[in-house]
């Protein structure tokens, strides 16, 4: 049986467009909104929203919301600022809700 050569992606739950490389993920240890979610480096085919100070678990960040390019769904954030030194990390990386992803192919 044949092995699949291309990179191992997630896509958008709604309408499988691929948004992000499994080889981005920092950490599967997050928390969203839905519940598990996943930290990525990368993002690909996602609109991000308008930056907003929100209070999360680890402290004051700026975030702005992401969704699917295509079809809208909503899929998680973009750290902008993180305030506490700590938390710095975080900046410019992106949380998508694991509820809100698929895996593409049999991987």
């Amino acid at each position: 049986m044949a092995q699949s050569v291309g990179p191992r992606l997630y896509s958008c739950c709604n309408c499988r467009n691929h948004v992000g490389l499994h080889d981005d993920i920092i950490s599967k240890a997050f928390q969203g909104r839905t519940g598990r979610a996943f930290l990525f480096s990368h993002a690909m085919n996602v609109v991000v929203g308008a930056k907003e100070d929100r209070h999360l678990l680890t402290g004051l960040h700026t975030v702005a919301d992401i969704a699917c390019a295509d079809c809208n769904e909503p899929l998680g954030w973009k750290y902008e600022r993180a305030y506490e030194t700590s938390q710095k990390y975080k900046e410019g990386k992106f949380i998508f809700e694991k509820a809100k992803i698929v895996k593409e192919e049999d991987w």
